[in-house]
């Protein structure tokens, strides 16, 4: 089953967050640019080889010049798996949007957790919907009880939702099996006693 509109929403907006971290990015690919690295002084003790202390925000700080090719591999990244967010996003494929973000959070850190949040949301979804047959909070905890009830009382659970009036209860016929065909079912000859 595809994605819902609020699903494909919420996919659309991951993909416009993995469009505007491009945007951020993109700077540093056309010059060199000053970085300041933070790290946090031991107590009582000075910073690093390299850091200075810096008094008002009470952090040792490393300032240095990065170059354009070394912001270019997560620029990249960013670019193509946020295309790929989108592309399945318009496609309803829950699973490549899930797997496209997830990717996406694990690869950014902090900064990834939208990302993450989103795949594992879409994650719990697919799981709802395949087992309880509804991917929403409410219908699937009704149709966790329904499924406990029946279980219950002896009868037969089905794993999808049942269809059927309230009151009514649906018996579960087998299929048919298809008539042999007369092309491929070769002609069986006549047993002798």
């Amino acid at each position: 089953m595809g994605m819902d509109n609020i699903e494909r929403a919420v996919s659309f907006v991951g993909g416009a967050i993995a469009m505007m971290l491009t945007l951020l990015i993109s700077p540093h690919l056309f010059k060199n640019t000053w970085v300041t690295d933070t790290a946090k002084r031991a107590a009582g003790k000075s910073c690093a080889a390299l850091y200075h202390y810096d008094k008002l925000t009470g952090l040792c700080q490393y300032r240095h010049l990065t170059h354009p090719s070394d912001w270019l591999p997560q620029f990249l990244e960013i670019l193509v798996v946020g295309l790929f967010l989108i592309f399945f996003a318009y496609r309803r494929k829950r699973a490549g949007v899930a797997f496209a973000a997830l990717l996406l959070g694990l690869a950014l850190g902090i900064i990834g957790l939208p990302f993450l949040f989103l795949g594992g949301w879409l994650v719990i979804r697919a799981l709802r919907l395949q087992k309880y047959g509804d991917a929403t909070f409410a219908g699937s905890s009704r149709r966790a009880r329904e499924m406990a009830q029946a279980k219950k009382e002896g009868r037969a659970v089905s794993p999808s939702p049942s269809k059927v009036a309230k009151g009514t209860k649906a018996t579960p016929t087998a299929p048919t099996p298809p008539a042999p065909s007369k092309r491929y079912t070769p002609k069986q000859r006549s047993r002798r006693r």
